[in-house]
């Protein structure tokens, strides 16, 4: 079964069948970086967008990566070091894309690794050290609903805003890469004041980064 993902999407693809691990939270620390609006901030690179494709077989997964993805990269390294991380067949195709064969336990780790990420950029979030008036973060299992509790008053007026992107754009790829269909992929991200437990914001993605693109 095909699914088509965005290219940013790809490079966490890459990122994790190398084996490096915990980029889900670097994707978060660079979407949160201060920006005139939240949904503007890397908006482009972070919107998923068509060109890479999944099919998802009953015991080999195959991932089709664009030609303008390897622009300015060496080719033939991102190929040798996905093969060290269990790609088991790479196939050059005549558009210059790039297909990537591997085993379900393969995939299977990459998945594993995607979620540590993610974990790791939510608990620094919580953290409260890059935006302070976050107090804790609440999500769903499958990662489509996350609940920022967040100090109202010093939440407004601030920069604190881009912590939504923070788990928004990591939990986006994590579920592209878990078989959701990039038309039904959208993670709602609510603000609610701690002290009164009221939900005073709710922003969508990709909606919200599209609606800034238009």
């Amino acid at each position: 079964m095909k699914r088509t993902i965005g290219a940013a999407a790809a490079a966490l693809l890459l990122a994790a069948t190398a084996a490096c691990g915990g980029n889900g939270g670097n994707a978060a620390n660079k979407a949160a970086s201060p920006a005139p609006s939240p949904a503007a901030s890397s908006a482009p690179a972070a919107s998923p967008s068509k060109g890479v494709e999944v099919d998802k077989g009953l015991l080999n997964h195959e991932i089709t990566l664009p030609a303008s993805f390897f622009e300015g990269q060496d080719l033939d390294a991102v190929i040798a070091e996905a093969k060290k991380s269990g790609v088991t067949d790479v196939k050059r195709n005549e558009d210059g894309s790039v297909t990537y064969k591997m085993p379900r336990s393969v995939h299977g780790k990459m998945m594993d690794e995607m979620e540590s990420g993610l974990m790791k950029s939510i608990e620094e979030l919580k953290a409260g050290e890059t935006f302070k008036s976050v107090k804790d973060i609440e999500h769903s299992k499958d990662f489509s609903e996350f609940t920022l509790i967040v100090d109202q008053a010093a939440f407004e007026g601030s920069f604190d805003a881009f912590a939504a992107m923070g788990v928004a754009l990591p939990a986006m790829y994590y579920r592209l890469f878990d078989g959701v269909p990039q038309d039904q992929n959208k993670v709602t991200v609510k603000m609610q004041d701690q002290a009164s437990g009221e939900v005073f914001q709710t922003v969508v993605y990709p909606d919200a980064m599209e609606a800034m693109g238009q």
